[in-house]
């Protein structure tokens, strides 16, 4: 299948069109075919000569209904230019151009109707010189007659021409499923329609909705009025709802791969059309089946940052249009070029940005992303529409190569700086080193430690870092020559501060394992353990606390919190009546 939209000023016989080739009525309302008017979307297909099929996204042509025009034309990759011979070229075949022009629609063709009225060949001619001004350059032209019939054969075989030039669909790509129209079915529930221009939909599928948080289940699928349990792109598909309220979803709303989409109120843009500097503060954007109000504000001669009034799942290169509805003016196209755009709150930065913006094409492009955002999760870039196919520098973090290296040379640094100022602290608190380096994750602060630093008990330092300063060695040293004949002895807190052993300066020399910490103030060797339990293990088995002191020649100051240590570690074992053994 491939899908069509019509676009052309009313009354050039775009519904007669297409009721001539299908056999269907694309007017669905009442009031539409009382008019003899199309006032809202209508749909048919037919069969072409190939055995292809062809759907039609029937759109009025009034320029009271331009909205609805374009709801049916954004999801559409090709497009059926009606004018009429008896006419000629008109201000809605005009504003129709500008908006398919505005989409970035490549592919299309002329069809002349009511060439039973009058010469076609005046209105074709005026018709190809507007055409190929546009995106869709030169069409190929059929003149016809919805009331006789003829031309009607050669434009099925030109139908089918055009369906061969169409590139083929993306079929492994997500799911962005813009709703044009949504109902209910009595005994099925809700019901929506629309285009699917790519990815796959299947019966049992769980897909986003759009603004919501919840996700809906799809409980079928319908496709030229057959029940489908696949619906491949491009196709118009109606998609049953399970359990999703009627009035939680229509026109502009649409259905979404989970995860694979940023859902954005602010997106930077390229325009191509009306000077950014012309602009109207407030315009509407078309993109998909939405029309929504949007802030305008100017950034560079063909850029423009806007303000939406709700959040839409935009991808970087996406076309869409901005109409001015007070005048019924297409200011121009628009291509999506950041849809995730940093803040503008320092005095220059629209200058600035406008200079990035200036190198963008709307392409998208892993390696400007990174360089721009420097560090960004992996998911972020997929959800932006950004291929995020690089090595991860920590977790799902991809980073500038650049930036990265520049971060571990700033790392270093920062490392270094702390030791300094820090001498008794055994390396920098990791969370320390993330603040100062502004990142948002503890592990890429770990994952860009580089030998001799490393990362232990949640700091960053060199294996040196464990020395300790000077004043503070030869104060351990002193402790030792002190107490070499008598090691199970603790110097009292008084004397520990006549040697310079403050608070600060036992803890840095118990992290460096120049001494064992056994209570606040009561520290020893480090060696005092091992040498506790060779002593202890002479002793009659079992033996109590008082045989310990004793054999330890220490005081119960030092003995009581000695013993325990040992119990903890599992070297001695406590039995009931308080005694203890050596476990050998």
């Amino acid at each position: 299948m491939f899908v069509v939209a019509t676009a052309g000023h009313v009354d050039h016989g775009k519904s007669t069109l297409v009721r001539a080739l299908t056999g269907m009525e694309p007017d669905r309302w009442a009031e539409e075919r009382r008019r003899g008017m199309t006032i809202d979307l209508g749909f048919a297909w037919t069969a072409l000569p190939s055995g292809g099929t062809v759907a039609f996204v029937d759109v009025p042509g009034h320029e009271r209904f331009v909205p609805n025009m374009l709801a049916g034309v954004g999801p559409v990759p090709a497009a059926l230019i009606v004018v009429a011979a008896d006419e000629g070229w008109m201000p809605q075949s005009a504003e129709h151009l500008a908006a398919l022009d505005a989409l970035g629609v490549a592919y299309g063709l002329l069809v002349v109707t009511r060439a039973d009225l009058a010469d076609p060949g005046p209105a074709t001619a005026r018709a190809r010189a507007e055409i190929a001004a546009t995106s869709l350059g030169a069409v190929e032209a059929v003149a016809v007659s919805g009331l006789t019939g003829a031309g009607l054969p050669e434009l099925r075989s030109a139908l089918d021409r055009l369906a061969a030039r169409l590139p083929g669909p993306a079929l492994q790509a997500p799911v962005r499923f813009w709703v044009d129209r949504s109902f209910t079915v009595r005994g099925s529930g809700t019901v929506v329609t629309g285009t699917l221009g790519a990815g796959r939909l299947r019966v049992g599928d769980e897909l986003e909705l759009a603004g919501a948080d919840d996700l809906v289940r799809v409980r079928g699928l319908h496709s030229l009025g057959e029940a489908r349990s696949e619906a491949t792109a491009v196709a118009r598909v109606a998609v049953n709802l399970r359990g999703t309220p009627r009035d939680q979803l229509g026109r502009g709303d649409a259905l979404l791969t989970p995860g694979r989409f940023h859902r954005t109120d602010l997106v930077d843009v390229r325009l191509s059309g009306d000077p950014a500097a012309d602009l109207p503060a407030t315009l509407t954007l078309h993109v998909g089946s939405a029309a929504v109000p949007v802030r305008v504000r100017p950034l560079g001669p063909d850029t423009v940052r806007l303000r939406l009034a709700r959040p839409l799942p935009l991808l970087v290169g996406d076309r869409a249009l901005l109409r001015d509805p007070g005048r019924h003016h297409v200011t121009g196209g628009v291509r999506v070029l950041d849809v995730a755009p940093p803040p503008l709150v320092r005095r220059g930065a629209a200058v600035a940005r406008a200079r990035v913006l200036a190198e963008l094409d709307g392409r998208p492009d892993l390696a400007g992303e990174l360089r721009r955002r420097r560090l960004v999760r992996a998911g972020t870039l997929t959800r932006m529409g950004v291929p995020a196919q690089a090595a991860p520098v920590a977790g799902d973090w991809l980073a500038d190569p650049d930036h990265w290296r520049r971060l571990g040379e700033r790392l270093t640094e920062e490392v270094s700086r702390y030791g300094r100022e820090h001498p008794l602290e055994p390396g920098m608190p990791v969370d320390a080193l993330r603040q100062r380096l502004a990142l948002p994750d503890r592990l890429l602060v770990e994952a860009l430690v580089r030998p001799p630093l490393r990362v232990h008990a949640g700091r960053v330092g060199a294996p040196g870092a464990r020395a300790l300063p000077e004043p503070v060695a030869r104060a351990v040293e002193r402790v030792r020559v002190e107490y070499a004949d008598r090691p199970f002895r603790a110097p009292e807190a008084d004397r520990l501060v006549e040697l310079g052993l403050g608070p600060r300066e036992i803890g840095a020399a118990v992290r460096a394992g120049a001494l064992l910490r056994l209570a606040d103030t009561v520290v020893l060797l480090p060696d005092a353990l091992d040498n506790a339990v060779k002593v202890l293990a002479g002793l009659p088995q079992p033996f109590t606390l008082s045989a310990a002191r004793q054999a330890l020649d220490t005081t119960r100051r030092v003995a009581v919190p000695l013993l325990e240590l040992l119990d903890r570690r599992g070297a001695t074992r406590r039995l009931p009546d308080d005694a203890r053994v050596v476990v050998t």
